[in-house]
């Protein structure tokens, strides 16, 4: 077979491998992990034992970090570890529960990293309290986180929406 003049040129310009320019590809990619490294650090939503059942109320502010103490039906747990039981406190006449100030006492203590450094430092308390325990119990879990500094204290519920005035057609504000 007889090769012609546009055969040869284009065998020659085959010849030379394309190449890729990867800077704009790994300029994107850099962009997108950026992107997720800030986005991922935000907790929107607190994380609650099976058996807690929370009250319901219209919520306006999401949740901060903060030392979180579970008041459930049977322990009390602060930051993940059981403190004290419900019957106990309940038994307990006015005055701090001890065992609450030393675990409070020893997050203080344990500060490592920046974020846990906030936490600790906003003097700020979450109580995440099952609907059945009664008020005398999270009034006396509140006055002695109150009585080591935290003077900021949320009550954790499920967020449910507003309701809405059927007289009015409107969203009734609280």
């Amino acid at each position: 077979m007889k090769t012609t003049r546009r055969m040869k040129r284009m065998s020659r310009n085959r010849a030379g491998v394309a190449k890729m320019n990867l800077t704009s590809l790994m300029d994107v990619f850099t962009i997108l992990v950026f992107f997720l490294l800030v986005n991922s650090g935000t907790p929107e939503v607190l994380e609650t034992p099976k058996d807690l059942v929370l009250p319901e109320s219209v919520v306006e502010a999401k949740p901060r970090e903060t030392v979180v103490i579970f008041i459930g039906t049977e322990n009390v747990v602060v930051q993940g570890e059981p403190v004290a039981t419900i019957e106990s406190i309940a038994s307990m006449r006015e005055g701090e529960i001890g065992p609450i100030i030393d675990r409070l006492a020893l997050l203080e203590e344990r500060i490592i990293g920046s974020s846990t450094k906030h936490v600790a430092g906003s003097q700020e308390i979450t109580v995440l309290a099952d609907r059945s325990i009664p008020f005398d119990v999270i009034r006396k879990v509140m006055s002695t986180c109150t009585s080591q500094g935290y003077s900021r204290i949320s009550l954790a519920v499920i967020q449910k929406g507003q309701p809405v005035d059927p007289a009015a057609g409107q969203v009734a504000q609280l």
